[in-house]
């Protein structure tokens, strides 16, 4: 029985076996098939790889986003397993019927180095996709090879650090349906030039057939053309930045595909919203903020039902929110923020639920703050800030939405009330924070329970008494930026010697009431304002451990001593130092160093004496120095001539004294435009030889709108950021001193009263066509009005009174049309008063004590104006005492005075007695003093 089962069992397994082997014969065949059809790429093209991989050097250092880079082609070897196979290759496609490559991905792969047109990569001649986004390929040309790759239907160059004219060879690419030239990341001008293309017309007439389209931030000085309206098949158009202008053709608002369109920043790109049909938009995302379009809103977007993004913030948008909006369900984002919308926030906002932004900031909205918004429960974002919106809010509404991090409900006419309910359940974590306006009178109490905070506005309050100290544990692990400024704070509960805010950098308690010792900020800090307040003491020299620190407030307050000599530590940092109106004494130190980033220095009105620190011309970058209301004893400091920024030099109220002339062939203060030498003892001649070479006084071209400024740049931890200041200075002219809060740069002013400048008016000065404001009051000057200040067409100010001139009034000043204030009271002029013009405004004053002067506004009449002979000088020009003098200020207040003017200038006149160095003047614009004597800076500004 045996016997006979074992040739059984042998029978079946043989059956089985010849069935699997039966089963496994077409998959063996399949498979052997398959491996001897299937093609390995193509050697000319494998070497052509390999050639373009050897043209670059393979560094993830130099990548545009360090971090998320991979270099693909560093696996692609010549030798060895899947050598000889390319398709293989990380980031190479073929066409698995030709073995041709048919696309090449190395988006963000480490490439770095020069791209040319002569490059292998063109040998791929059945290329249908290329990405070579995001690696450096260090400011070199797009080659125009391209062109030959006729068959492309994908190009992606973005970001990858081209430059130059974009090549014509791409309009011959008929198949592209996706072109990406865009530029998204901040690159220094003195790195990258960036792309352009001069017209679009040329690049794009031939490609009707683009799906998507992104030359976000490649320069182009063009027109958008309008046959953009034919590409039907276009879904996203995205040209941020670009330099376009003139009218969009509204058309392409309404191709039938269009899904995204965004044209932000081109400031001179201008248009309106065409009138949309309900369900006939496929646009989800809208981008035109920065730009000039306009028109009324109300009605424009109730129709586009499928936005998910709308972004139209820095326009010229008016009308009203409507209440339509309700339709946009699908809408994450909505900004609006800087047009001139009106009318009230509407309560059916809150219809949309998938909203996580609403920026409604810097219009002009009034009415309540919606309760409804507190329905939006994905909101991450509010902005309301800088409008006019009124009534009280409770915070409540806010701090129960778990998603919301940034709110801001600044300057406004709000009441806030901070009492929160159930606080242990107050789930909103803000990281910024801006109450600025908002009539608190306390610290609120929901601020103790924060700990995310970075950014946190409280300035332009009513928060009476001292810091406590729970605030001082407020987020003080994240907290980056803090303004308690504009309340009426008296100090700390208990100040630390360092303020506990490890990571803050930008610090405000200015205008405030805060006594007491100065507290000295953490290592981290960049900005410091602590201006404005009764801060006594000396200053520490811990500050001088304080490298970070860039700009530096300790202005108007009551601290004394002297300058830590140490702060020559932050030479290489402090752009920024302002230290005027203390009681500082000394000498000014010798602190700065070649590499200095100083561009404002002001130690006005201190009590430092010895001479001006020398130190100060190693400042290449300093624009404003103020040194003004001191006790400096020196002589004129040529050496600033040579610092190459210097735009503004104010050496008022010292002890400076000897003849103005040059001693270097460098120092030519060929950029400045306001010099104040005023009430000190300079001698001898007025300085022509300065005058032929002050070049930046005679231009008067420079834009009115703008305004002197510092800016500084940092790179903490990887990150960028740019910031910029404006400058601010007190000009004194015979005693009364105004603030500008700004400089525009178009501003020139000299001031050289109060001296003992003797001789003749140089005419060179009549070359110095942007001066605004002339004064030359209060010397020994003789002879007589030079013609050629008739030339200074911009002059609104001239005043030469408290001299010795003689002569004529030149009829050539007829000709300044925006002459708003003349003085030459008190010389020794005769002959008949200039007619016409602005000259019918002069009052009497303006010409008094010169008694050979004739004709209105005068009583004496020019009957024989030939033969009028110059007066004897009075007994007050023969006084040697110049401190005795009576004499007349005018003071500048408003601007706009005639059309045109940057300066504005009312004048009054104005009975003033200097005695001992002060000038009592009784004026209907004179500001009281402060109870110590010492002038206040705030005032009229301009």
């Amino acid at each position: 029985m045996e016997s006979l089962l074992c040739p059984l069992a042998f029978m079946r397994l043989s059956f089985t076996l010849t069935m699997l082997f039966l089963n496994l014969i077409p998959m063996i065949t399949f498979l052997s098939t398959t491996s001897a059809d299937q093609p390995l790429c193509h050697n000319h093209e494998r070497i052509a790889l390999l050639q373009f991989k050897d043209s670059f050097v393979i560094d993830c250092k130099c990548a545009p986003i360090y971090g998320w880079s991979y270099p693909k082609a560093a696996s692609w070897i010549a030798k060895g397993i899947n050598a000889s196979d390319c398709c293989s290759w990380d980031g190479v496609s073929c066409d698995e019927n030709t073995g041709h490559v048919t696309a090449l991905d190395l988006d963000s792969s480490c490439l770095c180095g020069s791209i040319n047109s002569t490059i292998s990569l063109f040998r791929l001649s059945q290329l249908r996709s290329l990405n070579l986004a995001y690696n450096h390929f260090n400011n070199s040309q797009i080659p125009s090879g391209l062109g030959q790759l006729s068959r492309l239907e994908y190009l992606n160059l973005s970001n990858s650090f081209f430059s130059g004219q974009v090549p014509y060879d791409i309009s011959m690419l008929s198949s592209l349906s996706s072109l990406d030239l865009s530029e998204w990341y901040y690159v220094p001008e003195t790195e990258l030039e960036g792309l352009k293309i001069p017209s679009l017309t040329t690049i794009l007439g031939n490609l009707s057939s683009l799906k998507q389209l992104h030359l976000s931030y490649v320069h182009i000085p063009s027109h958008v053309p309008s046959f953009l309206a034919n590409f039907s098949l276009l879904t996203s158009l995205r040209m941020d930045g670009c330099g376009l202008f003139g009218e969009f053709p509204p058309s392409i608002f309404q191709l039938p595909n269009l899904q995204v369109l965004s044209l932000a920043k081109n400031q001179h790109l201008s248009g309106q919203l065409p009138e949309f049909r309900f369900g006939s938009s496929t646009l989800e995302v809208l981008y035109l903020s920065g730009s000039s379009f306009s028109g009324d809103i109300t009605f424009s977007f109730c129709k586009l039902s499928r936005l998910r993004f709308l972004g139209l913030s820095e326009n010229k948008f008016s009308g009203h929110i409507s209440s339509c909006l309700r339709n946009l369900t699908q809408l994450t984002v909505l900004d609006f923020h800087s047009n001139q919308l009106t009318g009230e926030i509407p309560s059916s906002i809150a219809n949309l639920t998938r909203l996580n932004g609403l920026v409604l900031s810097s219009n002009i909205l009034h009415g309540a703050v919606p309760h409804s918004i507190s329905r939006l429960n994905r909101l991450r974002v509010l902005y309301l800030q800088w409008n006019q919106l009124s009534g009280t809010v409770d915070i409540n509404m806010f701090t129960r939405l778990k998603y919301l991090f940034k709110l801001q409900l600044s300057f406004n006419h709000l009441s806030l009330l901070t009492k929160t309910s159930n606080i242990n359940t107050t789930v909103s974590k803000f990281e910024l924070l801006g109450l600025i306006s908002c009539n608190l009178s306390s610290f609120p109490d929901f601020l103790r329970y924060q700990d995310k905070l970075e950014i946190l506005f409280l300035g332009r309050n009513h928060i009476h008494g001292k810091i406590p100290n729970w605030m001082l544990n407020t987020s003080v692990n994240t907290i980056s930026t803090l303004d308690l400024s504009r309340n009426f704070l008296t100090g700390f509960e208990q100040l630390p010697i360092v303020l506990p805010w490890v990571s803050i950098d930008f610090l405000d308690l200015s205008h405030n009431k805060i006594r007491g010792s100065l507290p000295i900020p953490p290592p981290s800090i960049i900005r410091y304002d602590a201006s404005d307040n009764e801060f006594s003491g000396e200053v520490s020299p811990l500050f001088c451990n304080l490298t970070s620190f860039w700009y530096l407030d300790l202005s108007n307050n009551k601290l004394s001593g002297s300058v830590p000599e140490c702060f020559k530590n932050l030479s290489n940092s402090l752009s920024f130092l302002n230290m005027s109106y203390n009681n500082f004494h000394g000498r000014i130190p010798e602190i700065w160093f070649k590499g200095s980033k100083l561009s404002m220095l002001d130690l006005s009105n201190n009590q430092f004496q010895s001479r001006l620190p020398r130190s100060l011309k190693n400042c290449f970058m300093l624009q404003v120095l103020n040194l003004g209301n001191n006790r400096l004893d020196d002589i004129f400091p040529p050496w600033l001539g040579t610092l190459p920024e210097l735009r503004v030099l104010i050496l008022r109220s010292n002890n400076l004294h000897g003849v103005i002339k040059k001693q270097d062939l460098h120092s030519k203060f060929r950029n400045l435009r306001i010099i104040d030498l005023s009430d000190n003892s300079f001698s001898g001649f007025l300085p022509s030889e300065y005058f032929d070479e002050w070049n930046a006084m005679k231009a008067t071209s420079p834009s009115k709108s703008s305004y002197m400024e510092g800016n500084a740049i940092f790179n903490p931890e990887g990150t960028r950021w740019n910031f910029s200041y404006v400058y601010s200075i007190t000009i004194t002219i015979k005693g009364v001193e105004l603030l500008y809060g700004k400089i525009q740069k178009a501003f020139v002013v000299i001031d050289l009263s109060s001296n003992k400048f003797e001789g003749e008016i140089p005419s060179c000065l009549g070359s110095l066509k942007g001066l605004q404001a002339l004064n030359l009051s209060n010397n020994f000057l003789t002879g007589g009005i030079p013609s050629s200040f008739g030339d200074i067409v911009q002059l609104e100010s001239l005043d030469l009174s408290q001299n010795k001139l003689s002569g004529r009034i030149p009829q050539r000043l007829q000709q300044l049309t925006f002459l708003a204030f003349f003085d030459v009271s008190h010389n020794q002029l005769a002959g008949p008063i200039p007619r016409g013009d602005q000259f019918e405004t002069f009052e009497s004053s303006s010409y008094e004590d010169n008694l050979g002067l004739c004709g209105d506004p005068l009583p004496k009449k020019c009957e024989d104006s030939e033969n009028t002979m110059p007066a004897t000088p009075s007994s007050l020009e023969e006084e040697q005492d110049s401190g005795s003098r009576v004499r007349f200020d005018w003071i500048t207040v408003v601007p706009g005075f005639v059309g045109g003017l940057v300066l504005g200038v009312v004048f009054e006149h104005t009975l003033a007695t200097r005695k001992h160095g002060y000038h009592f003047v009784k004026s209907l614009f004179w500001r009281a003093r402060k109870p110590n004597g010492r002038r206040d800076r705030r005032g009229f500004r301009i």
